[in-house]
């Protein structure tokens, strides 16, 4: 019935992941018509086919892109025998043809994240502070939660988000650098509606895209957490691995808006100012006390 339940979910996701696409599509030709309308069709143009080359590039070295990011760098398996073999029994466990690679960060702060194209090309990171917070059923939840992104796509999918929203804050950018140095405009530019319209998408383009990316990832992490126990057949070690994150608020060194949604734990939840008086609209992630209890239901009871 679990698995039955999992693959229900896996394919409901998949429908919401093409809404969210489209929606992201949608945000991009908004973009592209303001700056017509604002500029002319030739900047437009231009920077469209600046966004798509620059998406193309990201989206074909994101892998690497996020491992510079957070500090990344790969392991062997004699270097951390026990987070390899857990890697390597959640790999098993999902039907993967190939064991992700790992990779560590050197930090304190407990979190872990998995990146890549495609499950062959993918990899998983863990911070040193996961390895000595958690003992092993729980890095095996935590394991088997990152391998479970992987087997359902979301590492791709999370990946091609991250692009649009970069290009789409990239391409607004640019544009808002036209409109103050007073460049690139035409004679119906001079038009003050046109302009402000303009002016109108740029501002909420790039806020409407991370709204989308931000939707996507909290919808992901509660597949990837009962695809978690799916896999790792615990409920009880994922959720009590999701306890001492939630109690533990030393800050990720290298946390940054545009890789925040990959962790298993946003590392930016407990960021002064990034939660007060929005209700948690911002986060990239569900709440931990929900995640846990939803954990414990499958469980039937109480983490251990």
């Amino acid at each position: 019935m679990q698995r039955m339940t999992v693959a229900a979910q896996i394919s409901a996701n998949r429908w919401r992941t093409l809404v969210v696409l489209l929606g992201f599509g949608a945000i991009i030709l908004a973009v592209v018509a303001g700056v017509a309308g604002a500029y002319s069709p030739s900047l437009a143009g231009v920077l469209g086919i600046g966004m798509i080359v620059y998406g193309l590039v990201a989206y074909r070295s994101s892998g690497a892109m996020v491992a510079s990011v957070s500090g990344a760098h790969p392991i062997t398996r004699a270097e951390h025998p026990e987070l390899w073999n857990s890697v390597d029994n959640a790999a098993i466990a999902a039907g993967l043809a190939k064991t992700p690679d790992v990779y560590l960060v050197d930090d304190p702060a407990p979190n872990a994240f998995a990146a890549g194209r495609t499950p062959e090309t993918s990899y998983v990171a863990a911070t040193t502070g996961l390895l000595a917070l958690l003992d092993r059923r729980e890095l095996d939840g935590v394991m088997a939660h990152e391998i479970a992104h992987i087997r359902n796509r979301d590492v791709r999918l999370m990946t091609i988000a991250a692009v649009l929203t970069g290009s789409i804050v990239l391409l607004c950018d640019m544009m808002m650098r036209v409109t103050l140095f007073g460049g690139g405009r035409r004679e119906s530019g001079s038009n003050p509606f046109g302009l402000i319209c303009g002016i109108v998408v740029v501002i909420l383009a790039p806020i409407l895209a991370g709204l989308l990316q931000m939707s996507l990832s909290r919808k992901r992490e509660y597949l990837a957490d009962a695809s978690a126990v799916d896999i790792a057949g615990d409920a009880d070690g994922l959720a009590s691995a999701l306890a001492k994150l939630a109690a533990d608020t030393q800050p990720l060194r290298r946390a940054t808006r545009a890789t925040a949604h990959m962790y298993i734990e946003s590392p930016l939840r407990d960021h002064a100012g990034l939660r007060s008086g929005l209700g948690g609209m911002f986060d990239t992630h569900p709440p931990l006390e929900e995640r846990i209890a939803r954990l414990q239901a499958m469980a039937g009871g109480a983490a251990r």
